[in-house]
C-alpha cells in the first residue's frame, strides 16, 4: 500500500475543491449581495492552506495500482463531501451538519435527494454550490485530476476505472491523461450548449447555469420548490433532450467527433438505452392521458421528461408522478434500477450490465438444453470474457445485499414500505426522488440520523460502483503488503 501517494492524491482533491470554493461562490455572492460568500471564501482558503503544502513535495514512490486506486477514490469522495458540507453549516443555511453532509453527498454523487423543505429559502450562493457539486461530481474529480497529475504503474487507468460508472472502462486514446482531457472537453461543451439554448429560450441566466450543471451531471437539484414545473414546455423539452444525451456513453460522442459513425451505431448498449426510453415513454403517455385531461401533447411531454429524468438518474420533475396510475409508477421504478449507459454521467445498475445479465441467463438456458454446446455471450459483436460475466454477477449480488441491509435499517423509522423501498432505490441508484413520502413533492428530512447516514453510504456506494466504498471497511485492504 503506497500511503504516501494516497495522501498526495487526497491533498490534490482538497486543493481542487478548495480552489473551486474560493473561485466561484464568492463571485456569485458579490453579484447577489449574499453574506454566505465570505463563508465559502474562508473555508476554501483554509482548505488551500492545508492542501497546497501537502502537494509541494511529491512522494518518491509514485507507483499506483488497483488496491490504492479503489481506496483513494472512496476516500476522495468522502473528503470532498465532508469538506464541501462545511459552508452550509457555517453559514447557518443548513445548521445540522448531518443534513448538510447528506445534501453535499447527494450533490457530488449526482443523486439530487434533499432534506430541504424550502429550496427557495437558500441564498443564491448556496444554490449555486449545490448545483456545482452536481457538475463536478458528474464527470468525477479524480478524472479531472488525471489531467493534472501523471501517474506511474498504470495508476491513471486504475483511478479512472475506480471512479467511472460502468462494468468496464478503457482508454479512448492511447494516453489516459489525454482521454481525461477529451472527456472533460465534451462535458464542458455540451453543458455550455444547453445553457446557451435555455438562455435563448428566456430562462434567467442564473437558473440556466444551475439547471444546466444539474442536467450535465444528471444530478437533479432544482432551485425552485416545484423543480422545473413552473418553466415553459419548451424549456422542459430542452432539459429532457439533454438529460437523455448525458445518459449516453461518452465514447459515442468521441466516435462522432472522429467521424466514426459506424462505431457509434454499433454500440448495442446505446441502442437498447434508447429503445427502453421510447417504450417507457409510450406506455406512460397513454397510461396518463386522463391525468393530462386527454391532452396527448402534455402527456407526451410529461412522460418524456420523467422517463428521461429517472432512467438517467437526474431526478428533476415537472409533475407529481406519485399521483400517476400504478402502471406508470411501476415503469418508473423499473427504469430506476436499469439506469443509464456505462461511461455516462448517469447512475443505476447500467444498461450494459442488464444486457450482459440477460444474455448470460439465455446462455445458461441454452446450456441446459444442449449440455455439450459452447455458447458465448456477445456485446457489440465481440465475445464477453468470462471474467466480465463473473464481475457483473458479483456486482448484482453485492448490490442486492447492500440494498436489503439498507432497507432493514431504515425500516426502523416510521415510514411505509413503498417509501422505504423507493428511498433506498433513489439513493443507491443516485436518482433523487422516489415514491410516497420521498416522492417529487417530498423529501428525506423526516428520516432519523441513522437512516440519513445509511443513505449517505448508499449514495456514495452507488456513484462509485460499490467496491471503493466497501474496500474502505475491508481491513485486509489496508495492509501494507
Amino acid at each position: 500500500m503506497n500511503y504516501g501517494m494516497i495522501g498526495y492524491i487526497l491533498a490534490w482533491v482538497l486543493t481542487i475543491e478548495s480552489g473551486f470554493m474560493v473561485l466561484f461562490p464568492p463571485i456569485v455572492s458579490l453579484f447577489y449581495h449574499d453574506k454566505s460568500g465570505i463563508v465559502f471564501l474562508i473555508t476554501g482558503l483554509v482548505g488551500l492552506a492545508i492542501g497546497i503544502p501537502c502537494i509541494i513535495r511529491k512522494p518518491k514512490n509514485t507507483s499506483f495500482f488497483v488496491r490504492e486506486s479503489f481506496i483513494v477514490v472512496g476516500m476522495s469522495w468522502v473528503l470532498m463531501a465532508t469538506f464541501g458540507a462545511l459552508p452550509f453549516t457555517f453559514s447557518g443555511e443548513i445548521p445540522n451538519y448531518v443534513d448538510a453532509l447528506f445534501e453535499t453527498v447527494s450533490g457530488f454523487t449526482t443523486t439530487g435527494a434533499t432534506i430541504l423543505t424550502n429550496v427557495e429559502g437558500l441564498s443564491h450562493t448556496c444554490l449555486f454550490w449545490r448545483s456545482f457539486t452536481h457538475w463536478l461530481g458528474g464527470m468525477g474529480v479524480c478524472v479531472f485530476m488525471l489531467m493534472i497529475i501523471p501517474m506511474a504503474g498504470g495508476g491513471s487507468i486504475h483511478l479512472m476505472r475506480a471512479e467511472s460508472p460502468g462494468p468496464s472502462v478503457g482508454k479512448i486514446v492511447p494516453k489516459m491523461r489525454q482521454s481525461a482531457v477529451i472527456l472533460w472537453e465534451i462535458y464542458i461543451v455540451m453543458t455550455v450548449i444547453q445553457i446557451v439554448l435555455m438562455v435563448i429560450c428566456k430562462m434567467p441566466l442564473f437558473d440556466a447555469i444551475c439547471l444546466g450543471m444539474g442536467t450535465a451531471g444528471t444530478g437533479g437539484f432544482g432551485i425552485k420548490n416545484d423543480s422545473l414545473a413552473s418553466y415553459s414546455p419548451l424549456l422542459q423539452w430542452i432539459v429532457t433532450v439533454f438529460m437523455i444525451l448525458f445518459g449516453v456513453n461518452f465514447n459515442v460522442y468521441f466516435y462522432i467527433i472522429r467521424k466514426d459513425i459506424k462505431s457509434a451505431l454499433k454500440m448495442e448498449e446505446v441502442r437498447a438505452y434508447f429503445i427502453i426510453i421510447l417504450i417507457s415513454i409510450l406506455i406512460i403517455t397513454f397510461n396518463t392521458l386522463d391525468f393530462s385531461n386527454g391532452n396527448f401533447g402534455v402527456a407526451l411531454k410529461d412522460a418524456a421528461f420523467q422517463v428521461g429524468s429517472v432512467i438517467t438518474t437526474t431526478g428533476y420533475s415537472t409533475v407529481d408522478f406519485e399521483l400517476w396510475p400504478t402502471l406508470s409508477k411501476t415503469v418508473l421504478v423499473i427504469i430506476m434500477f436499469i439506469g443509464a449507459c456505462a461511461g455516462s454521467t448517469g447512475g443505476g445498475i447500467k444498461v450494459s450490465r442488464i444486457l450482459i445479465s440477460l444474455r448470460t441467463i439465455g446462455s445458461e438456458i441454452e446450456h441446459f438444453i444442449h449440455p455439450r454446446s459452447v455458447k458465448t455471450v456477445k456485446m457489440d459483436g465481440h465475445s464477453v470474457e468470462k471474467e466480465t460475466e463473473r464481475s457483473v454477477s458479483i456486482y448484482m449480488l453485492t448490490f442486492a445485499v447492500i440494498y436489503v441491509c439498507s432497507l432493514l435499517v431504515i425500516s426502523m423509522d416510521k415510514y411505509d414500505f413503498t417509501t422505504n423501498f423507493t428511498a433506498v432505490a433513489a439513493t443507491i441508484n443516485n436518482i433523487g426522488p422516489g415514491l410516497g413520502a420521498v416522492g417529487p413533492m417530498g423529501g428525506f428530512s423526516g428520516y432519523s440520523i441513522l437512516s440519513k447516514i445509511v443513505f449517505i453510504f448508499d449514495m456514495l456506494a452507488g456513484r462509485l460502483e460499490l467496491y471503493p466504498m466497501l474496500l474502505l471497511f475491508w481491513l485486509p485492504a489496508w495492509k501494507k503488503h
